[in-house]
């Protein structure tokens, strides 16, 4: 019984991980990263959960960060999702799952994208599945914290 597509060595796929670090398209990464299924692999400058905001998360799917008028409240025009968004972004939090606060998932959750938190191993077998299922995820991984 086929389980599992035939793999395409074009897609971003996990290959591996550990305790501190991930293996994608079997590259070794051992900064956090953030991935789609298609497309560069950015390495980013986040060392716990801490760090992830609205603000990451926002740059992270294209959403503007620009300046924004503080009267625009008035206009009541929500933000536009860019028509390349993922359906849902994966958040791998290391060896623990931790779960962001509401407001730095809510600017995603208005315009439609799914956010899920869970351990990076669980985040890198889901990335995995859902990108087989030819979803538009995005993966947002932590390592975790190397063994003393």
């Amino acid at each position: 019984m086929l389980l599992q597509k035939d793999f395409n060595p074009s897609l971003n796929t996990v290959t591996a991980y550990g305790d501190s670090h991930l293996e994608i398209n079997q590259v070794r990464f051992e900064t956090a990263i953030c991935f789609g299924p298609e497309g560069p692999i950015r390495e980013l400058e986040l060392r716990t959960v801490a760090d992830i905001d609205a603000a990451v998360l926002k740059a992270l799917v294209g959403l503007d960060a620009g300046a924004q008028d503080p009267m625009a409240f008035l206009d009541e025009t929500p933000p536009v999702r860019p028509d390349d968004a993922p359906e849902v972004v994966i958040i791998g939090t290391g060896t623990r799952q931790t779960f962001l606060p509401p407001d730095v998932i809510r600017p995603l959750l208005q315009l439609g994208i799914g956010v899920e938190t869970m351990t990076t191993q669980a985040a890198a077998r889901t990335y995995n599945i859902l990108m087989s299922e030819e979803r538009h995820v995005l993966a947002l991984l932590l390592p975790g914290e190397p063994h003393a």
